[in-house]
C-alpha cells in the first residue's frame, strides 16, 4: 500500500492515493495495539484482518471489485462477521477470570459470540449512515437493502464462528 500511495500521489489519483493512507493506518492497528496496549492477537484473527483489508481497500476500492462484482460487499460484511466472532472468544478471556468462564454454557457462548459479531456490523452500519449523512457520501448505496444485507450477512459470519465456538465449549 506504500507503493500504491507513491505511485497514486505521483499520478494525482486523489481517491487511490487517500485508500491507499487508510490501508496503511488500518494495517498498523494490530501492531500498534501490540506496541502500546501489549494486546496480542492469535495470528488466525491477524490474517483474518489482514485478507479483510486487502479485499476491501485494495480489491474492494482500487480494483473496483465493489463496483463490478455485486455479492463483494455482501461477501466482505459475512468475513468481517467472522473476524469479529473471532475476537469475541479472545475478548471473554481478558475480560473474565477462568472461574467465571468454567460455568459458561455453550449456549451462553454461541450467544455471546454472535451477538459481538451483529455489534460489530451494528457499528459498522452507523458509521456508514454517520459518514453518508455528515458528508454527502453514498457508502449505503442501496439504503435499508444494503443495511439489512449487510447485516444479515455479518450475522452469518458470526453464526458460523458461534457454533463453532459452541461446539468447542461442549468439549
Amino acid at each position: 500500500m506504500a507503493i500504491l500511495f507513491l505511485v497514486y500521489f505521483a499520478q494525482n489519483h486523489t481517491q487511490h492515493y487517500q485508500i491507499a493512507i487508510g490501508a496503511i493506518v488500518c494495517g498498523a492497528i494490530p501492531f500498534l495495539l501490540e506496541r502500546f496496549a501489549k494486546i496480542r492477537f492469535h495470528y488466525l484473527i491477524i490474517t483474518l484482518y489482514f485478507t479483510f483489508l486487502f479485499g476491501s481497500q485494495f480489491l474492494g476500492s482500487m480494483m473496483g471489485f465493489y463496483d463490478s462484482i455485486s455479492w463483494w460487499d455482501t461477501f466482505l460484511h459475512c468475513i468481517s462477521g467472522i473476524l469479529i466472532a473471532c475476537i469475541a472468544p479472545d475478548l471473554l478471556e481478558r475480560l473474565t477470570n477462568k472461574g467465571a468462564r468454567k460455568g459458561m454454557t455453550s449456549w451462553f457462548i454461541f450467544i455471546y459470540v454472535l451477538s459481538v459479531a451483529v455489534l460489530g456490523g451494528v457499528l459498522w452500519e452507523i458509521y456508514e449512515f454517520s459518514v453518508d449523512q455528515l458528508f454527502g457520501t453514498t457508502t449505503q448505496g442501496g439504503g435499508n437493502v444494503d443495511t439489512m444485507t449487510d447485516l444479515i450477512a455479518d450475522s452469518v459470519g458470526g453464526i458460523i464462528v458461534a457454533i463453532i465456538a459452541a461446539f468447542f465449549r461442549r468439549k
